[in-house]
């Protein structure tokens, strides 16, 4: 193997996230953190309110073999997302 081979960007170059010298990161790297961040949490709460309307749509039976009563099934479902 020679060596141009072996030489590899880090995963900081790879994710965009660049770091000055002194190991902190410069205005586009947060930039990307809080885009990411907020991507993330967006995505959490989406994913909740999926799995919130499922619940909705299970039959008793499915709800039996996971204990839970249908009331209950149906006050998780009409939470709001974010909550």
């Amino acid at each position: 193997m020679n060596t141009i081979a072996t030489i590899r960007p880090s995963r900081a170059e790879l994710s965009g996230q660049s770091t000055r010298p002194s190991g902190r990161r410069g205005f586009s790297g947060r930039l990307v953190h809080v885009v990411r961040s907020l991507a993330k949490w967006i995505d959490h709460l989406l994913e909740r309110r999926r799995s919130r309307l499922v619940l909705l749509e299970m039959t008793d039976d499915q709800l039996k073999d996971i204990g839970v009563s249908r009331c209950d099934a149906h006050r998780e479902g009409i939470r709001p997302f974010w909550d």
